[in-house]
């Protein structure tokens, strides 16, 4: 029970939370039989596969709650009437990318999405995010994701990213409206797109192995997130224009990283040399 109550004062604990919350608000409007058909089957199949995974990499059993996190943001993105099998293997494809597309610190991707993306080809799927609560009365229900967003993503340091994606983000599409033909950008502000932006920045961008942990990265990448979501609505008008977004983020945050850990050596020899050098002087 003590580890149970320890999890839940996690951030994972916490998102796992929120996203019950949001579930529970929804799945009335969505269809009761369908949410719980759909979720249940998505976090046993990823959820398995994930504790088989970590059992073979770490000697030991231990709970999945990375891949429950995965399957639920990919049911709550994706259309509630899908047929179950269509949730249950795109969860289980974005578990799988975690371990396929990684360096040795973490993976590169951000699993849900990259998951939702693929499989928007390979299976054919609507994207409705009913998670975002764009449907539920009374509209001040939406409040549970705002207050719990904001919290959690001030939990995990993350504020930054947040603010900096939906100021540029809202900021390309009103500059659209203004310069250009405001009918073919004016859902951006209606829901259940602006509500799809609010879950998308809260829950999906804050994502810790995927995005900086430092403050001038969190600004730089909530910028080329907006500006990539952006672009690809514009060119191609595609349902996961956002989750495009936070790809192209993940895909420089890893090139990053990369480029800072080939310079380590180097400046742990500069080090080393101005150590040596500080007796010599003295």
């Amino acid at each position: 029970m003590r580890k149970l109550i320890r999890f839940f004062k996690t951030p994972k604990g916490l998102l796992t939370l929120l996203l019950l919350m949001l579930t529970f608000i929804a799945a009335p409007g969505e269809g009761v039989g369908v949410v719980a058909l759909n979720m249940g089957a998505s976090v046993l199949a990823a959820g398995i596969v994930d504790l088989i995974i970590l059992r073979l990499r770490n000697g030991g059993w231990e709970y999945p709650g990375g891949a429950v996190l995965t399957a639920m943001i990919v049911v709550m993105v994706m259309r509630s009437q899908e047929p179950w099998a269509v949730p249950v293997v795109t969860s289980v494809v974005a578990v799988l990318s975690k371990y396929l597309l990684r360096t040795r610190q973490a993976n590169v991707l951000n699993p849900a999405a990259f998951g939702l993306v693929l499989m928007f080809y390979l299976m054919p799927h609507g994207q409705s995010w009913w998670g975002a609560l764009p449907e539920v009365s009374p509209p001040w229900l939406r409040v549970v994701l705002l207050a719990g967003g904001f919290y959690l993503a001030n939990r995990v340091n993350k504020l930054p990213l947040v603010l900096s994606f939906l100021g540029a983000h809202f900021c390309l599409f009103t500059l659209t409206a203004f310069l250009g033909d405001a009918r073919h950008v004016a859902e951006i502000f209606r829901s259940p797109d602006v509500d799809a932006a609010l879950y998308f920045a809260l829950v999906i961008l804050t994502d810790p192995p995927t995005s900086p942990a430092k403050y001038a990265g969190q600004w730089i990448f909530g910028i080329i997130a907006a500006a990539c979501s952006y672009a690809v609505f514009m060119v191609f008008g595609v349902a996961y224009f956002l989750l495009a977004g936070v790809l192209a983020g993940n895909a420089w945050e890893a090139w990053r990283r990369v480029q800072r850990r080939s310079q380590e050596p180097f400046a742990r020899k500069m080090l080393a040399f101005a150590r040596e050098l500080g007796p010599l002087r003295g």
